[in-house]
């Protein structure tokens, strides 16, 4: 655990009213059931997510031996019963613990534990741990959401995406944990499938293949979550977390492979793949259990509110989109084909109808992929990414249509997958510069993916000499850190100065400033 601020040390108030509960102990009697002996079964951590202004769900998962070929993490085919326990105070004292209980660890969802807390005061800073067998876990702080109503004075929050184990070290994690923060959102990438071979030591894939069974995903999510800083990271506060295409394949399109382009491959069989990918997601992430996959099917998009102040679109942006334009010359003017979709009808009313009606001060969009116009040749001929929303630009128009036309104020889309950072005004119309502004876009860098990077870029630069609408690049690795209180947002653009070294330093390159009821980027501080 990274040293703990003052703020997370101060007792939190109004917690006489819960229930109290005996303090969890390393336990001296036999282990019982418990497949492993003298051994950590808490190798992957803790972590926490999804909060509400009663409650977040707790996670963890039972991995004595996390790097088992098998991907059962050494345990065996009997449940395990795992204790866990919340307290007001990060040293579990006996009047400080307001929840505990236990649930089951079953093999068929790999060993994890997923606990449903309610119950709990908003707005307020909680720790917590489990014990299975003799053996207890380390601590996690988490923090509830404010009530529906509450006028939030200020919320900070990091999102970020990509991490490549064998591109390079997770430091941006460790700094991240000690950012004092209420909230991290994670949006996608959170573990890349193919072969992954590393010039680093201990950072090649484990398998030393691309992965395509429950076994293998299984495996491959316990290798990521044995590193220490994504450890950390987890256990200093509660994540939003939402999947993009590795965690499956690359670029994959609804029920559409990669190499499902060719006629000789099938579709029920990239399903079936699908499947297991999501469930080993599921298996290693805070999620409710209303995100229990069901086969290939996930429910991924939700809402969650942060009193007045901020409510957080959380987008499911591949298992129903239409397949990629492939093939388009560019600049590909397909792309604005109508009836083409990225969210599904469903999401997509969803989505619109949620923006039209939020009482909150800022509509926040948690995204996969760009939806900013990002013309990458230089010159008069144009060129725009078929993957991101550039690629589903009428599906794109719908919902900036909806924010123009409902008069939808302080709209701000954080984005991940680039593996660079930009900010950009978002235009009613990319092709009339003098168009409306409907919102502002931080594309957040990778913290791992495309290695070192650079200040800027051959891309960078050209994304910010052939579209205005840009007002700021960088291709350094890291991660964003957003403040945000009625009246302003601000994101922080950190970098750390490299991926392929441990312990590197982080710096603020940018800070990015919006102001409420004024649409666009209002400034922006370079170091």
């Amino acid at each position: 655990m990274p040293q703990l601020s003052r703020r997370h040390l101060i007792g939190l108030t109004g917690a006489t009213g819960l229930s109290a509960a005996t303090v969890l102990t390393r336990s001296s009697a036999p282990a019982g059931a418990t497949p492993w002996s003298g051994t950590d079964p808490f190798t992957l951590g803790v972590a926490s997510g999804d909060p509400a202004p009663d409650g977040v769900v707790l996670w963890t998962r039972l991995a004595p031996s996390p790097l088992a070929a098998d991907g059962r993490a050494g345990m065996g085919d009997k449940p395990v019963q795992v204790q866990w326990q919340v307290a007001t105070d990060p040293t579990f004292k006996n009047d400080s613990v307001v929840r505990a209980g236990s649930e089951r660890a079953v093999p068929e969802l790999a060993h994890s534990v997923h606990v449903e807390l309610s119950g709990l005061l908003p707005d307020r800073e909680y720790w917590y741990r489990f014990r299975a067998g003799n053996e207890l876990s380390p601590v996690g702080r988490t923090r509830t959401a404010p009530a529906y109503g509450a006028e939030l004075k200020e919320l900070r929050f990091a999102f970020t995406s990509c991490q490549n184990l064998p591109a390079g070290y997770f430091t941006a994690y460790r700094h991240m944990a000690q950012d004092d923060l209420d909230l991290v959102v994670h949006l996608g990438d959170y573990i890349y499938e193919g072969v992954g071979k590393s010039t680093l030591p201990g950072r090649s894939h484990a398998s030393g293949a691309e992965i395509f069974t429950l076994p293998d995903y299984r495996l491959r999510y316990s290798q990521y979550k044995t590193d220490p800083d994504l450890r950390a990271a987890h256990a200093a506060a509660p994540w939003i977390v939402t999947p993009d295409d590795h965690e499956v394949e690359n670029n994959y399109a609804n029920d559409i492979s990669e190499p499902d382009q060719e006629p000789d491959q099938d579709r029920a069989v990239f399903l079936k793949r699908r499947a297991a990918a999501y469930q080993a997601y599921y298996e290693h992430m805070p999620l409710r259990r209303r995100s229990m996959p069901t086969g290939p099917d996930m429910q991924l998009y939700r809402r969650i509110r942060y009193g007045r102040l901020a409510e957080f679109n959380v987008l499911d942006t591949r298992q129903y989109r239409d397949d990629q334009l492939e093939g388009c010359a560019q600049p590909c003017t397909d792309r604005y084909q109508p009836g083409r979709t990225m969210l599904g009808a469903e999401q997509e009313s969803w989505l619109t109808s949620g923006l039209s009606s939020s009482t909150a001060t800022w509509k926040v969009l948690a995204n996969q992929v760009v939806t900013f116009d990002a013309d990458g040749k230089a010159g008069p001929a144009e060129s725009y990414s078929l993957d991101t929303w550039m690629g589903y630009a009428n599906a794109r128009q719908r919902w900036y249509d909806v924010l123009h036309e409902r008069k939808v104020e302080n709209t701000v889309v954080i984005t991940g997958d680039a593996h660079r950072s930009a900010t950009a005004d978002l235009k009613l119309d990319y092709r009339d510069q003098a168009s409306p502004t409907v919102g502002v876009e931080f594309l957040g860098t990778s913290i791992s993916s495309g290695g070192n990077g650079a200040d800027m870029d051959a891309t960078g630069t050209t994304w910010l000499s052939q579209n205005p609408h840009l007002k700021f690049a960088s291709s350094q690795r890291g991660y964003q850190r957003c403040v945000v209180t009625p009246g302003h947002w601000r994101t922080d653009y950190r970098v750390v100065s490299a991926v392929t070294t441990p312990d590197a330093p982080i710096a603020d390159r940018a800070e990015v400033y919006v102001e409420a009821g004024r649409p666009g980027v209002a400034g922006v501080d370079r170091h």
